[in-house]
């Protein structure tokens, strides 16, 4: 009888954890739907700040161009998608969060708070590096290397294509703290050999950048740079945790449960 009752046992946690799932993922998926549905109405006002980086430095009498006769509404319809999704990041982080935090140690749980909390800070703050800093220079180098006698007109799909993919690439960027204290955290290398491979990484960050951005050097090194100095951050992030997490380990092994 005992060994019947653990499958069906382990099917029923397997069943509520499923079920469990789905119920987040269609939270998720409403609170989606409701930024999109607030978003959409200001659409064409969005696509209008997110085009000023590069309308400013547009010749005058100058505007972008839509090749593709549904490009105006199926272009800001599309930037509305994206928002909801970054607008939603946080709900979303948070019903992961909610999701796994049964099945961590305290300690891990006291880890994981912080750093949720703080992948989300530096996903945003990556984004808005990329449009107030990254964006401006950026345009300005490309709008004017040009010759005389080409009148800079964007198509404003290629536009929302090519700015989309830099604000995702510099807010995955961003991250990279949170990526360089979890893989010491976890054990699978240590802060002493990822300083051993430092010059190897500098070359990385800007090979990166290389292939991640347009091919300019100014928006090449305004990523290259900011991942090599974020990486510096997560090995004094990691000095700090790791050894956070070794005294703790050595409490947790200290303490006995009593029978």
């Amino acid at each position: 009888m005992k060994e019947q009752q653990i499958p069906e046992k382990e099917e029923q946690t397997l069943t509520s954890h499923l079920v469990e799932l789905r119920e987040r993922l269609i939270r998720t998926l409403l609170i989606i739907l409701a930024i999109f549905l607030c978003l959409f109405y200001f659409a064409n006002d969005l696509y209008t700040y997110l085009s000023a980086p590069l309308t400013q430095y547009l010749p005058e009498n100058s505007t972008m161009i839509a090749t593709d006769v549904t490009s105006p509404f199926f272009a800001p319809f599309k930037l509305a998608i994206v928002l909801s999704l970054y607008v939603a990041m946080p709900f979303i982080l948070h019903q992961f969060w909610s999701f796994i935090s049964p099945g961590l140690y305290k300690h891990e749980r006291r880890l994981a708070i912080p750093l949720l909390a703080s992948s989300i800070v530096l996903f945003y703050s990556g984004m808005a590096f990329a449009y107030f800093v990254v964006f401006p220079l950026m345009f300005e180098f490309f709008t004017s290397v040009g010759p005389e006698n080409v009148t800079v007109m964007t198509d404003i799909s290629s536009y929302l294509n090519l700015v989309l993919k830099l604000l995702l690439a510099f807010g995955i960027i961003f991250e990279i703290p949170i990526a360089t204290l979890l893989i010491i955290w976890s054990g699978i290398t240590t802060a002493s050999a990822l300083r051993e491979k430092r010059p190897y990484i500098i070359v990385g960050c800007f090979a990166i950048g290389m292939l991640m951005t347009p091919p300019d050097p100014i928006s090449q090194s305004l990523l290259a740079i900011p991942m090599w100095f974020l990486f510096e951050a997560g090995l004094f992030m990691s000095t700090v945790f790791v050894r956070k997490r070794a005294d703790e380990d050595e409490e947790d092994s200290g303490y006995e449960e009593p029978n």
